[in-house]
Formats: structure tokens, C-alpha cells, sequence
């Protein structure tokens, strides 16, 4: 075999090795973590999942949206909304009625939103979300500022069978690892596949893939409305994480933290995307920690300001670049010093 042949399938083998190393430790972490480590945990795969989503737009479609937030926030009240106070409901119609909903309403905001183009798209879809914000806010549907609770983690039950219970031991958690794991190779298959291939060619340049026949408003919304229902995903799991939900879901906060993420990890990668919740999340969890920073941490938003600042200034391809960043430095000393 030639190393022309050889060098694709090495190239794969060295993306795929870290990711499954990562999902072995992740599906390991349970029997040695502690109960903080797994909630925790749990709570970072779920934004890694919405950080995925976004990574299907702003990354590989060139569709910087700024109102993400509001496809995981209508997930979640609709998970909260059809769940029963007195009952729990089924899984099978739990969990395809909120990614539906999410679609659903991304269907609406990307046929009107796509029309426009670079800084008047960011804005449309920001204030879609703020319209969503301000019925769930200020409607009796949402119930106001004081959120839904949910008293009951839906079942699954096939013919009376239970496969399993997701409030028993670690269940929620590996069933939260399962949405990570099919989440992150769908999106892997999708960008490989003609239709992901297809938006590369949008996201470098739309008028020449027009002019090349295909339709480029039809690709967008196709995955402005993918990327909405995995959104749903992480809303759906969200609430039932908590087993709460209220406004702020739907906040442009919201928004703009799984945007730093995506950033932070490196656009254009879907492990950038995972990497980058990761690091966030972490990194508000230690500048949180009064142990850390003591009385300081009072002001953990300045420290993880003038961090992402920092990781941003110094590695303009995010964390996921780290390893190119360093090589290119090693290549540039030794060919000075030959």
C-alpha cells in the first residue's frame, strides 16, 4: 500500500482513538466518581450535546446563530408540560414530542431567518428566541419566572417489559452518555455524507455552489431544522436532569455560552465542539470554587472572562488545535536553527 493510500485511514485512526478513549473513561467514571462528579458530569454531556448542534451551523454551515438557546428551552418546557404531576409519561412519546417541537419551531424561524444573510441573520434569530422567551416568561403556558417542575423521569415500557429505569443507580447517566455518543456519530456520518459536503462548499462560498446547481436555501434550512432538533435533545435531557425548568433556558445567555464553546473548542471540529463544553464548564466550576480563590470567587465571571480572552488570543484554532499550534512551533525552531 502506498503512502498515499495509507495516510486517509491513519488520519482516521488517529481521530478516532482519542474519542474512544474518552468514551471508555466516561462509561467508567461512575464506579470511581463521586455523586457531585456525576451530576456534574451528567450536566456537562448535555451542554456537550447543544455544543454539537451549534457546531452543525456556525461551524460547518458558516451560520452564526444567536438564538440557539431558544430550541433547547422549548424542548424542555414541552417535556415538562406533557409530563404529568400525578404519573410519569412514556418515553416514546416524551422524547419525540420535544425534539419535534424544537424542529418544529426552527422550521418556522429558519424559512423566514435564512433569507437574510451576516449580521441581520444573527439578529432575526435572536429575536425569535427573545419572542419564545417572552411566552414561556410572560404567559400562563410557562408559568412565569417561577418555571415548571417535573415530578417523574418518563418509562419505558414495551408490551409491560421494562428495559430499564431511569432513576435507578446510574441509568440517567448512561442514557445521557447514549444521546453524547449518537449525537456526536450522527453528526460525524452527516459531515462526511453528501449533504455535509455539500455545506462545507455553502459555508466557503454559497454563490458558487448556486451557480453549481444546488440549492443552497434548501441545505441551510435542512440543517438549521438538524441541528434545532439535537438542540431539543440536550432540552429534553435537561429537564430531566433537574427535573425544573423556567425561562432562562430560552435566555440569549444561553446563547452565547454554548457559541463560546463551540469557539473555545475550535470551529469546524466536531471534538472542539465536545472539548469546549468541557473546558468551559470546568472552568466555571474551579473559578466558582471558593476553596480555590476564596473570597475572589465571588467575581468568577471576570477570571473566566480574561481566561477566554486569553485561550482565544493565544490559540486562534481553538483547544482542538493545540497539537498543529505546538508542531508548527517545533517545525518553525528546528528549520531556523538548521
Amino acid at each position: 500500500m502506498s503512502e498515499q493510500e495509507g495516510s486517509p485511514a491513519a488520519s482516521l485512526a488517529s481521530r478516532l482513538v482519542p474519542v474512544v478513549l474518552v468514551a471508555v473513561a466516561l462509561a467508567a467514571f461512575p464506579f470511581a466518581g463521586s455523586k457531585f462528579g456525576i451530576d456534574l458530569l451528567t450536566r456537562i454531556m448535555i451542554l456537550a450535546i447543544f455544543a454539537l448542534s451549534l457546531e452543525l451551523l456556525v461551524g460547518q454551515t458558516g451560520l452564526v446563530c444567536f438564538g440557539h438557546a431558544a430550541f433547547l428551552g422549548i424542548a424542555a418546557y414541552v417535556t415538562a408540560l406533557l409530563t404529568p404531576q400525578s404519573a410519569p409519561a412514556p418515553l416514546l412519546l416524551l422524547l419525540p414530542a420535544a425534539v419535534l417541537a424544537a424542529g418544529a419551531y426552527a422550521l418556522v424561524v429558519g424559512a423566514l431567518s435564512l433569507r437574510t444573510r451576516g449580521i441581520y441573520f444573527i439578529m432575526v434569530t435572536l429575536a425569535f428566541a427573545q419572542m419564545a422567551y417572552y411566552v414561556f416568561h410572560d404567559t400562563p403556558l410557562g408559568r412565569g419566572s417561577d418555571g415548571i417542575y417535573l415530578y417523574f423521569r418518563p418509562v419505558l415500557s414495551l408490551g409491560g417489559w421494562q428495559p430499564f429505569d431511569l432513576d435507578s443507580g446510574h441509568t440517567f447517566y448512561y442514557f445521557v452518555l447514549a444521546s453524547l455518543a449518537f449525537t456526536f456519530g450522527l453528526l460525524a456520518l452527516l459531515v462526511r455524507s453528501r449533504f455535509g459536503h455539500a455545506l462545507a462548499g455553502i459555508r466557503v462560498n454559497e454563490q458558487r455552489m448556486r451557480a453549481a446547481g444546488f440549492r443552497t436555501y434548501a441545505y441551510k434550512l435542512a440543517a438549521f431544522v438538524v441541528a434545532a432538533m439535537l438542540a431539543g435533545l440536550a432540552g429534553f435531557l435537561y429537564a430531566l436532569k433537574d427535573g425544573f425548568v423556567n425561562p432562562e433556558l430560552l435566555s440569549w445567555h444561553q446563547s452565547g455560552a454554548v457559541l463560546v464553546m463551540i469557539i473555545l473548542g475550535g470551529l469546524g471540529s466536531l471534538r472542539g465542539a465536545v472539548l469546549g463544553a468541557f473546558a468551559l464548564a470546568m472552568l466555571q466550576e474551579l473559578f466558582q470554587s471558593s476553596t480555590v480563590f476564596g473570597e475572589f470567587a465571588r467575581h468568577w465571571q471576570l477570571t473566566l472572562g480574561f481566561t477566554i480572552i486569553a485561550c482565544v488570543a493565544l490559540m486562534p484554532n481553538g483547544l482542538v488545535g493545540i497539537g498543529r499550534q505546538i508542531g508548527r512551533r517545533v517545525f518553525q525552531l528546528r528549520w531556523r536553527h538548521a
